[in-house]
């Protein structure tokens, strides 16, 4: 018997199918003996008899996440259901998945050998990153793929001094910082010239955006260091960012620390695919 028998659902309504994959889901899931818990915004849409809770309460029910939807919603749901230590498998409704695990196609057959047993748990490290601002805590924020400095809708660039471990690194003349894990490492930093890494090597990758200097390179940092971004600049449109979809504003000389979490994204693999199959198909799929 597979001891993954209480099922957490979370969907992106956004995605035109993610409604009807979801109602044959939840029906083969009932017909598999497993429980289906879902959040009370979702279960009145499925019109099926699946358990609501809040998240605290779900995660607390719960064995295994199965997202719907796209690499958003399972790094959405991996940053809420990280301190609870659940397996998350994604299922990608959408076009560019490097996290999720199945697609729509193999669902059924995949969701055999789920049931089966045959699979894997593949521990991806996340990062942390607190605010500061006149040397007090002010918020906190927990990422899988990347927080970023950035500046805001003006075409300005931002200074940001960088020091790791309290060693000074550089002041950046930049239109941001992207401080990455290896997982993010296929996502924004790429797109800014950093290097990809394997997600089962741990580290930490610094990348500046467009820097206005010929010297400036991406770094890769160990991860037991912390990197420590301070924003010098008197305007007020700076912004932080954790894997894309957080977002707070910061304020001249805030400090940014950002080191490994303690806490890992637990993603279920079911396919004995290697990074590199996936990096060379996802990337020609663009």
């Amino acid at each position: 018997m597979n001891e993954l028998q209480r099922i957490g659902l979370f969907l992106n309504l956004c995605k035109n199918n993610a409604l009807s994959v979801a109602t044959s889901l939840v029906q083969w899931l009932k017909e598999n003996n497993y429980d289906v818990f879902t959040e009370s915004s979702i279960v009145n849409k499925l019109g099926l008899p699946v358990e609501s809770n809040n998240l605290e309460e779900l995660a607390k029910n719960i064995e295994l996440a199965i997202t719907l939807g796209g690499d958003g919603t399972l790094l959405n749901v991996a940053r809420k259901l990280a301190p609870y230590d659940i397996p998350i498998l994604g299922i990608n409704l959408g076009h560019l998945g490097f996290l999720t695990e199945i697609e729509v196609p193999d669902l059924y057959s995949d969701l055999e050998l789920l049931k089966r047993g045959k699979f894997y748990i593949d521990k991806r490290m996340m990062i942390e990153a607190k605010v500061f601002r006149e040397e007090k805590f002010v918020k906190n924020f927990l990422a899988l793929n990347d927080v970023v400095v950035t500046k805001g809708p003006f075409a300005r660039l931002i200074r940001l001094k960088t020091s790791v471990n309290n060693a000074y690194v550089d002041t950046f003349n930049a239109d941001g910082l992207i401080i990455a894990t290896p997982t993010g490492s296929t996502a924004y930093s790429l797109s800014a010239g950093g290097p990809l890494v394997d997600p089962n090597v741990e580290v930490l990758l610094l990348t500046p955006i467009c820097p206005h200097t010929l010297q400036n390179r991406s770094m890769i940092i160990s991860p037991n260091d912390s990197i420590t971004v301070q924003v010098v600049a008197e305007h007020q449109e700076i912004m932080l960012t954790a894997d894309g979809q957080l977002g707070y504003r910061l304020q001249p000389y805030d400090k940014v620390v950002v080191k490994k979490s303690q806490y890992y994204a637990k993603l279920v693999r079911i396919k004995s695919r290697s990074f590199y199959d996936i990096l060379r198909k996802k990337l020609r799929e663009q």
